[in-house]
């Protein structure tokens, strides 16, 4: 935001799909498809933005890992990172299916280590038996089946939200600026109204907002995502969605809340 970066040219120079992006900037680690990936990405974004990679990660690991999954974990080398400047992310949620799958596969992994664990003991102590073997079997077949249906059921939010084409936009006002907007139907979220330096509007959603601004001074956060305003001598109009992004509108079809 300070360096006035939108999220394409970051996505262009790192190649980090824009979406992986925005989960770091917003640190929801459930869209990122594991750990491994993330500190990956750390690093890659990080650099790319001049910030300190290590201790992006070191904090990512004492904060969010879990000790399961860095003992899973190969070992990565730290590229060296110059002096830092700030951290991402604000934290939020959403399920994605790379994440479900990872998280899927090292269940598995984990539920099968124990049960061998068990085995190796009762042979040991020569108690091992075949009803003891069977429901061991049991319980490993129980949770390939337990992991399986949670992923399923998360790809399925997932494609819900996806598909409801629902677009969230909140409103930041860096000075004096007119405001209307539109939501879904016409619905008028803020009637025309001035608002003032500091000021930050609740965050709407919708499938579509129609959005006139008095002049340019005010950030707007899509998705999460910050998004300034190009210096104009008039109004200025915008229509957003989540398959076109935001688009200009010409002076005769911008909203009006008179």
């Amino acid at each position: 935001m300070r360096e006035r970066i939108d999220v394409s040219e970051i996505e262009a120079k790192t190649k980090i799909r824009a979406k992986y992006l925005r989960a770091l900037e917003n640190e929801e680690w459930g869209l990122l498809p594991g750990p491994t990936f993330v500190k990956s990405f750390l690093r890659t974004y990080a650099q790319a933005l001049d910030l300190d990679g290590k201790a992006l990660v070191e904090e990512y690991r004492l904060h969010h890992e879990r000790p399961s999954e860095a003992m899973l974990e190969p070992i990565v080398s730290t590229p060296q990172s110059r002096r830092p400047r700030g951290r991402t992310g604000r934290g939020a949620g959403r399920a994605g299916s790379d994440q479900v799958s990872s998280r899927g596969f090292m269940l598995a992994v984990a539920a099968i280590g124990t049960v061998i664990v068990v085995l190796v003991v009762l042979l040991i102590a020569g108690g091992g038996s075949s009803s003891t073997k069977t429901a061991s079997t049991a319980s490993v077949a129980h949770g390939r089946s337990s992991a399986a249906k949670g992923a399923t059921r998360a790809s399925g939010a997932h494609r819900t939200r996806s598909a409801s084409g629902v677009v969230a936009l909140s409103l930041k006002p860096t000075a004096l600026v007119y405001v209307c907007l539109l939501g879904d139907d016409g619905h008028k979220l803020i009637p025309g109204v001035n608002l003032q330096a500091g000021e930050t509007t609740p965050t709407y959603h919708a499938k579509r907002f129609l959005l006139t601004l008095g002049n340019s001074s005010v950030t707007m956060l899509v998705d999460g995502i910050a998004r300034t305003v190009p210096p104009s001598a008039e109004a200025i109009g915008y229509s957003i969605t989540k398959a076109d992004g935001r688009h200009l509108l010409a002076s005769a079809q911008r909203p009006s809340c008179t």
